[in-house]
């Protein structure tokens, strides 16, 4: 909660956090990878992909390396991308996407003809 009185003080003393801006149109979304409060952009992140079915992510490694030794503190969504770039260990979140997905789009008389599910049935 900030103060009545010497809200700077609490704003400068407040942790910088990186996360997305976004920006784009209603169907056509664009990210910029932002520090809040002092409002610099590090990133962008285009979460369409393009023709070639790539999703474009630009960062300044540098500048981020920077924020975060000054205490930035990276939010879920930019801790997973910058896991997925190799700038942080994978984030726990990408794991259970990826299984999701592929679980999704297993074909049913594979799920259906597992072992276990074999197993079950013949007791």
């Amino acid at each position: 909660m900030i103060p009545a009185s010497g809200g700077a003080a609490f704003k400068r003393l407040s942790p910088k956090v990186i996360r997305f801006a976004r920006y784009g149109c209603a169907n056509r979304p664009f990210f910029h990878i932002v520090v809040m409060e002092c409002i610099e952009q590090i990133g962008s992140f285009d979460p369409l992909t393009n023709k070639y079915n790539e999703k474009l992510v630009s960062l300044n490694f540098e500048r981020i390396k920077y924020w975060i030794g000054h205490g930035a503190i990276p939010s879920t969504p930019v801790a997973e991308l910058l896991g997925l770039a190799g700038f942080f260990p994978i984030h726990p979140r990408t794991y259970m996407t990826a299984w999701r997905n592929r679980r999704a789009n297993e074909p049913r008389e594979t799920v259906e003809q597992s072992p276990e599910n074999i197993a079950v049935s013949n007791q």
